[in-house]
């Protein structure tokens, strides 16, 4: 009985967690099959998220490159299937990194202070006077627009989603994500910016982070990282 308990415990955890391993882009996708240009996760089949937002898992929790690397037009719309659904309240980020001359997006790890952010989602209140994000409840993220001033180049493409139902304790919200190789193409000449870096970009101490959503009004709340970068 204690093992039938622990196996219908485990399943639970699992089917409540969740990972992004198919980039859409303008709704096509462009991994034909899950982790084809977007890199495998250490999580993908624990599903698990990243608790610590220091930890060097933060930057794409990958545990190998991905095979290709699809072509992106400035401008296009993309977002990720989820293997379940994203059912905590939380908010969903991404963030593009330039992969730098001489090297590929197949390979480079997205070191150093080189990651903007490109979009975040705010939380509004629902119909049960909870507060509730865009995206949530679905088996999808949210859709984005690339900005049309990126440069062209190879980028990583970094998504994220920050579960905030345990996270008025320290180390308790779970980050879900994962990073995809792309190329942007018929792109512009901005200058992307603020950069970060992962890990260092986030504090374990970030309101956006550690936060009772239950004390907060939903336009208070703050998203963790840099200022988004909308070109």
């Amino acid at each position: 009985m204690q093992i039938l308990t622990s196996l219908l415990l485990a399943a639970a955890t699992s089917h409540a967690h969740y990972t992004f391993p198919k980039l859409v882009v303008n709704g096509k996708p462009g991994d034909d099959k899950d982790w084809t240009v977007t890199r495998r996760t250490k999580n993908a089949d624990t599903k698990q998220g990243v608790e610590n937002p220091t930890n060097a898992d933060i930057r794409c929790y990958s545990s190998t490159n991905a095979g290709t690397v699809a072509e992106v037009p400035a401008g296009a719309t993309i977002h990720y299937i989820s293997t379940q659904q994203v059912n905590h309240p939380g908010p969903t980020q991404y963030y593009l990194a330039k992969v730098p001359e001489g090297k590929s997006a197949s390979s480079w790890d997205g070191s150093g202070n080189v990651w903007f952010k490109i979009a975040t989602t705010m939380p509004t209140v629902d119909a049960n006077k909870q507060m509730t994000w865009p995206g949530q409840n679905e088996y999808k993220t949210v859709n984005i627009t690339i900005p049309k001033a990126t440069p062209d180049g190879e980028y990583l493409v970094r998504v994220e989603h920050i579960a905030l139902h345990l996270a008025m304790q320290a180390n308790k919200a779970q980050f879900y994500l994962s990073c995809s190789q792309i190329k942007i193409t018929g792109g512009g000449n901005g200058t992307p910016g603020p950069l970060a870096a992962f890990p260092g970009a986030y504090k374990s101490s970030d309101p956006g982070i550690l936060v009772n959503l239950g004390s907060i009004q939903p336009s208070a709340y703050q998203p963790p990282g840099p200022a988004v970068w909308s070109g």
